[in-house]
């Protein structure tokens, strides 16, 4: 590693410029119509399979009654289902259906495109593009690693 790098000044570079780049990602009005709460429902149960409704709203560490207003227009169009917990009659469960599946699919597509619209309109060199295309592995693992 260069002496000259300081670990601190990288990471807090880091996080300023993910931050930025998150943001302006999540801002940009994508077709779609999934709100952030419906994406990060429907990502969980994607994720993680089959769960409650307590559950999703623990980890997403929202109430209960926001979670149970997310799922109901989630159910409503038909991208999440309620069925029986199979270990006790008395809880229901939701998973994603495969129209919901579809739904995150084309968020996650939506991005990308964003993103390579912007990686492409110009204002990166093919060095450049290298770099970030290096840089990409580098960003998960340090993710894996925190």
């Amino acid at each position: 590693m260069n002496d000259d790098l300081d670990p601190n000044a990288v990471a807090s570079a880091l996080l300023a410029s993910i931050g930025v780049l998150v943001r302006r990602a999540r801002q940009q009005p994508l077709e779609g119509g999934l709100t952030m709460p419906e994406r990060t429902a429907l990502s969980q149960l994607d994720r993680a399979g089959p769960t409650t409704s307590s559950a999703l709203a623990r980890d997403a560490q929202i109430t209960a009654q926001a979670m149970g207003a997310t799922l109901s227009a989630l159910r409503t169009r038909g991208l999440v289902e309620r069925r029986p917990d199979p270990d006790d009659g008395r809880r229901v469960v939701l998973s994603v259906t495969d129209a919901g599946r579809q739904a995150l699919k084309n968020k996650r597509n939506a991005r990308a495109e964003l993103l390579a619209r912007a990686l492409t309109g110009g204002a990166f060199t093919p060095a450049e593009l290298e770099q970030l295309a290096a840089a990409a592995p580098l960003l998960e693992r340090l993710a894996q690693n925190i």
